[in-house]
């Protein structure tokens, strides 16, 4: 009896069901069942495969004891198939090991140091060293090797201090003191400058598809925006006084100012000492002459003592500003041209979370010059006092009635 075989439809029917080995071996069986000439032509034809193929499925059927080598889970005879890269060249791993281990940076004889380590930069470094390995061989023993593709990770902080968790400790145990006696206590600093213009400003917001905001290609603004923040760490609100030229400490300090007029005193109209949490450098530094007999005034014109504790140098991301009102107000203007100071104003007065943060924001259009020294006379003026520990970071100011 004969039988008619459409080879097409029994190639779509054993497409992804039969492995190397199973397939080989039923091609054999119809080509062996065949009495036609050039049915082995044909059947390599309708299942896209190569003749010898075949040859090799028939060579197994004639002989039982090669197919008897072939256990159920090996496709090929052993030994057969093409050597993996690591067998043809023992000493490849070692040789990727040594172009891509962090142990070879700052040494400028490693060929990879001056550039990025890609899989293609790799795979032909590796050429040039006799191992003929394509990029994603690379990559797959990268990933054997126990390397994954990583950014940077920002956890080093430059002048770390021996008694940087201390003073830590010291500003958390004094916190949490001025917040039970119902005292103000605020974290300071002043965010970095923003373009007022038409100008990009990173993030994304929705508009029409394909129709993005057009802004200027330069960034060449006539004038910037430097907001000081308060953030009353007690009650989730804050101010922020937007000046127009320097970010100095007659600046700071009058930004403080602001927010005991318009907020603070309000809030603590009984209280008589704040206390201030402030980064260890800049306008506000620890080691600032104009900050603390800016202080000083302050101290005097509202007959109250200020406590001031600021953070180690190269710790002031852990300024609870930064992270409780600063990224909420860059979160609200992202993907916005802060075209004009009314914009800025207006995004920092309705700028939210979901804690409930509040904030106030005004205009500051004073003219604060740089480069004010602070006389050592002056300086014997004013009435401070440093604390035990590290008076350099923290420290008292009482109303100077005298001045």
């Amino acid at each position: 009896m004969s039988i008619q075989i459409n080879c097409e439809i029994l190639a779509n029917n054993i497409a992804g069901f039969f492995n190397e080995k199973q397939r080989r071996v039923l091609l054999a069986s119809l080509a062996q069942a065949s009495n036609e000439h050039g049915t082995i032509s044909e059947l390599a034809k309708q299942f896209s495969c190569s003749r010898q193929t075949i040859y090799a499925g028939l060579s197994e059927l004639a002989e039982p004891e090669k197919l008897n080598e072939l256990r159920e889970d090996r496709v090929r005879s052993a030994g057969a198939g093409r050597k993996s890269a690591k067998d043809k060249h023992p000493e490849l791993l070692a040789s990727l090991e040594n172009l891509v281990s962090p142990y070879t940076r700052g040494n400028p004889e490693c060929p990879l140091v001056w550039t990025t380590k890609s899989l293609r930069h790799l795979s032909s470094e590796l050429k040039k060293q006799g191992c003929n390995v394509s990029y994603v061989t690379v990559g797959n023993m990268l990933v054997e090797m126990g390397y994954t593709l990583q950014s940077n990770k920002k956890s080093h902080e430059h002048g770390d201090s021996p008694d940087r968790d201390a003073q830590f400790q010291h500003i958390n145990n004094t916190a949490i003191l001025f917040m039970n006696d119902d005292c103000p206590v605020i974290s300071v600093d002043c965010k970095k400058k923003e373009n007022i213009g038409n100008f990009k400003n990173n993030g994304r917001e929705y508009e029409k598809s394909g129709k993005p905001r057009e802004v200027e290609v330069y960034d060449f603004p006539d004038l910037k925006a430097s907001p000081y923040g308060i953030y009353d760490v007690g009650a989730n609100e804050g101010w922020v006084n937007v000046g127009i030229t320097h970010d100095t400490a007659s600046f700071a300090v009058h930004s403080i100012r602001q927010w005991w007029i318009n907020m603070g005193s309000k809030r603590y109209h009984d209280s008589k000492v704040m206390y201030i949490c402030a980064d260890g450098g800049g306008s506000n530094g620890s080691r600032n002459r104009l900050w603390k007999r800016e202080l000083q005034s302050l101290a005097n014109q509202f007959e109250m003592k200020i406590v001031v504790s600021h953070f180690p140098p190269g710790t002031s991301k852990w300024n609870k500003i930064e992270h409780r009102m600063f990224s909420a107000i860059t979160a609200n203007w992202r993907g916005r041209p802060l075209e004009t100071l009314e914009v800025i104003v207006n995004l920092i007065k309705n700028t939210t979370n979901n804690g409930g943060l509040k904030i106030g924001c005004s205009l500051d259009t004073n003219l604060y010059t740089t480069g004010i020294k602070v006389a050592d006379e002056d300086m014997s003026k004013l009435n401070i006092l440093g604390h035990d520990f590290h008076p350099e970071w923290n420290y008292l100011i009482c109303p100077n009635t005298s001045n």
